[in-house]
């Protein structure tokens, strides 16, 4: 029998992934995209899945999308360091999830797999990588961002509460071919560019789309109701990333650590010089402090209940910066 399947956030890096890989199944697929949605990123499936405007913000819209779905993929959310969006990340990361939660709960939806973030697992200030049981500790960093995904999390053992079979996923930073917005993959573009002449002295776990979207879907088959998954690959340091890029794309290393009280004081020198377009887009100060952290995560859990397979990092990033090179989008 044929199941169907609500996407949401499906045009973005990791959705578009799932997306693609769903299109493969027997089932029918449903893409819930906004009016403006840029559907690139969807152009090579667009045949074989269907469309659903409306807006994970506007309860009418998700509610109308939900009726008859059978299983609720919910990617969807916003991405952003720093603290100038911080009323539209409450907006789509917690009231979007709310709306999708009460949808799905009131139109007998039999499972929900939620698309969270490393951020609401927490930081490994000691360096030891953090498991799903781990206290949540982002609070620390004051990141919008981080908070916003946590309080979905808490939303969503809510829901569980009242009767709604949910899993939750964590992945970490994510790399690969696909990424059209830069995400992840702007750190291969400004290194490939010189453009990011220093590392920060943090550390983040590193995983591909691929593995993923795949872990993703073994949430929803074999994911334990109301459990949370980290989805990881190796722990690296952003100078141990930023080696591994220079190596892929052949490009000198990056050799000039900068340490979080350093980057304040050349953020304010740049910005008197008006010195800006020879830097990172990355160099702001909230994602440079959270990048002096360690992200460091323990993934066993997935690979132990999911299946989750792992793959060094360098292939990720090789993966990603092929993809990039081949449509001629590194300039």
């Amino acid at each position: 029998m044929t199941r169907k399947i609500l996407v949401t956030g499906g045009t973005g890096f990791i959705g578009s992934r799932l997306v693609q890989k769903l299109a493969e199944t027997p089932d029918e697929v449903y893409v819930l995209v906004r009016k403006s949605s840029d559907l690139s990123s969807l152009s090579e499936v667009l045949d074989h899945v269907k469309l659903i405007y409306g807006d994970v913000t506007d309860p009418d819209s998700v509610h109308n999308a939900m009726q008859g779905i059978d299983f609720v993929y919910h990617t969807a959310g916003l991405t952003y360091m720093g603290d100038k969006k911080n009323a539209l990340l409450n907006k789509i990361n917690v009231e979007g999830t709310r709306n999708m939660l009460a949808a799905s709960l009131s139109a007998g939806v039999k499972r929900f797999v939620h698309v969270s973030s490393i951020t609401a697992v927490g930081v490994a200030y000691d360096r030891k990588p953090l498991n799903e049981a781990s206290t949540w500790n982002f609070d620390r960093l004051n990141l919008e961002y981080a908070r916003t995904k946590r309080q979905a999390e808490v939303d969503v053992a809510e829901a569980v509460k009242n009767g709604l079979d949910c899993v939750i996923v964590n992945p970490a930073f994510v790399f690969g071919a696909g990424d059209i917005n830069f995400n992840a993959g702007r750190l291969i573009k400004d290194v490939y560019n010189r453009k990011l002449p220093f590392y920060p002295l943090g550390g983040i776990c590193v995983v591909d789309v691929e593995i993923v979207a795949e872990t993703i879907m073994a949430a929803m088959q074999k994911g334990r109701t109301g459990e949370r998954y980290i989805i990881g690959g190796d722990n690296v340091s952003y100078k141990e990333l930023a080696d591994t890029i220079s190596s892929v794309t052949g490009v000198p290393r990056v050799n000039f650590p900068l340490p979080f009280w350093m980057a304040k004081i050349l953020k304010q020198f740049l910005a008197l010089k008006k010195r800006k377009n020879g830097i990172s887009k990355l160099f702001n100060l909230s994602m440079f402090r959270v990048a002096s952290e360690f992200l460091y995560y323990d993934s066993a859990k997935a690979v132990r209940e999911l299946g989750m397979r792992k793959e060094p990092h360098a292939n990720s990033i090789r993966s990603a910066f092929e993809w990039y090179r081949d449509r001629d989008l590194l300039r």
